[in-house]
């Protein structure tokens, strides 16, 4: 494959915080399309190599290309932008406003990332996640599984081409979590995205298309 299929090309990327060294020389490539699981135990570097690939922490070295972008050389005003519509982030912890109804929770994002039809496509993608009937809802009127197919909702209403999911099952329970990752690779299939799960659970990467294990900062 060429540099031009890859949605995340890293290379020897390390991450020191004071004197502690949290990366050790990751590689990883991800083409477009593609389903890869970040496995690995509490410890081993996951959810900061996130952390490096999402533009919110800058590597200590090695580069770091995200659809076609050098976060390396970003500013943090441009890396915000470039964030939006490019990368959708599906959490543990939901992270819904909880003063705005699920549909505003979906459109805010958008209509921050310029599109005017953001309403709109709001409720379709609420739709798409089987909550055409809770738009109008709160959060605290939601189950967690209902939360969290809103912030499915809000991660791929942009239609990003990369979309992380951060131990997305961590808040439910056994069933819930299998109908949420069901409908995450059924609208990841249906829109092409590729899609990162970073995770500690065995099954839930075996779902993926590929597994990448890291273990003390480096890929095993």
């Amino acid at each position: 494959m060429t540099t031009s299929d890859m949605v995340i090309d890293a290379h020897d990327v390390t991450l020191t915080l004071g004197e502690t060294a949290i990366l050790r020389g990751v590689d990883l490539a991800v083409a477009r399309g593609e389903s890869v699981a970040l496995l690995g135990a509490s410890g081993s570097g996951k959810s900061s190599l996130l952390a490096v690939l999402t533009g919110l922490e800058r590597a200590s070295g090695g580069q770091v290309t995200v659809d076609g972008l050098d976060l390396g050389i970003l500013g943090e005003d441009a890396l915000a932008r470039a964030r939006r519509g490019r990368i959708g982030v599906v959490l543990q912890a939901f992270h819904l406003l909880p003063t705005i109804t699920a549909r505003e929770n979906v459109a805010v994002p958008m209509e921050l990332a310029g599109h005017d039809d953001a309403w709109d496509r709001a409720g379709e993608e609420l739709t798409a996640v089987g909550l055409a009937h809770r738009l109008d809802h709160y959060p605290a009127q939601l189950s967690g599984g209902e939360q969290q197919r809103v912030a499915i909702a809000r991660a791929l209403g942009s239609r990003p081409p990369l979309v992380f999911a951060d131990e997305p099952t961590g808040n439910l329970d056994t069933a819930t979590g299998e109908a949420i990752m069901d409908l995450l690779f059924e609208r990841q299939a249906a829109l092409g995205t590729t899609l990162v799960v970073i995770t500690h659970d065995h099954a839930l990467a075996a779902r993926c298309g590929r597994v990448v294990t890291l273990v003390d900062g480096r890929v095993a």
